[in-house]
């Protein structure tokens, strides 16, 4: 089964590189021949669901790749953005975000879309990392004036969550964060395997091969199709819309084209005008 291109391959790539021209030529050759070894992997006769990360930003010795950094080491000023929204809009970051929720209360993400208003339940309470990352990047306006570049019929999906680039190669905001849960790996493939199941109306972290390897990006289940999937069970599912927010959804499938190693895109651009997060305290 193969997998959905997120944005933070590219944010792992600038420390692979920095390693390799420590290291030397012997390095360069290993990362290549893993390279090819990914490729031939991908053009197998294994069922194709979604478009495999690029080999030469995954095929990373696990030991060269830096730890994830504790969540505590957030933000050049250490600081939480405003509830509100009204923080400078910030899409690169040294580390992390702090913990800026609270696990017990309620969030709400609003997509303001060009095509119309998505409301998301977030599951804070199930997966506090995963809905703190996204709900701090919405506070900072990460996603604000971004598109949702990126649309397959195949496993009805939607992605979107790319400032730098508007596209799956984005950077990111310069960190990924923890599997929530940390996830099994198969004995025989190699390949990491998870609980999550899929169904039509949910928000998901998108990510790249490896442990820890979501950062930003994200997608919205459409269809009963995103349930090919679950046999990888490994991308975040931390949101749930009503059905308004999931017509909406399935109103921009609906632009699909064909086209590119990622199935295809709207017809013509579907922007996020903002993601605001409204909060219902817990109660005490």
């Amino acid at each position: 089964m193969q997998r959905i291109v997120a944005d933070e391959t590219a944010a792992k790539k600038y420390t692979t590189n920095r390693r390799i021209k420590r290291i030397g030529l012997a390095v360069v050759v290993v990362g290549a021949a893993v390279a090819v070894i990914g490729y031939l992997q991908r053009d197998s006769s294994e069922p194709v669901t979604a478009p495999e990360p690029v080999a030469a930003d995954t095929a990373t010795d696990p030991a060269e790749v830096d730890p994830v950094p504790d969540p505590e080491s957030a933000q050049p000023d250490g600081g939480c953005p405003a509830d509100d929204g009204s923080s400078p809009r910030t899409i690169d970051f040294d580390g992390p975000q702090r913990m800026c929720i609270d696990p017990e209360a309620g969030y709400v993400a609003v997509l303001d879309t060009s095509e119309g208003e998505m409301r998301f339940e977030l599951t804070a309470e199930d997966t506090p990392l995963t809905v703190n990352n996204f709900v701090t990047l919405a506070r900072w306006g990460y996603y604000d004036g971004t598109r949702l570049f990126r649309t397959d019929p195949s496993i009805d999906i939607i992605q979107g969550g790319s400032p730098h680039t508007n596209s799956a190669s984005d950077p990111g905001p310069g960190y990924t964060i923890p599997d929530e849960p940390a996830f099994d790996e198969d004995p025989d493939t190699g390949r990491l395997t998870g609980p999550y199941r899929y169904q039509p109306g949910q928000l998901v972290m998108a990510r790249s091969a490896g442990r820890d390897a979501a950062g930003a990006q994200f997608f919205l289940t459409t269809g009963p199709n995103a349930s090919l999937l679950d046999s990888q069970g490994v991308y975040v599912v931390f949101g749930q819309t009503d059905e308004a927010g999931l017509e909406v959804a399935r109103s921009i499938i609906a632009l699909h084209e064909p086209g590119g190693s990622l199935g295809g895109a709207p017809s013509r651009d579907v922007t996020i005008h903002s993601v605001t997060i409204e909060e219902t305290p817990a109660v005490s």
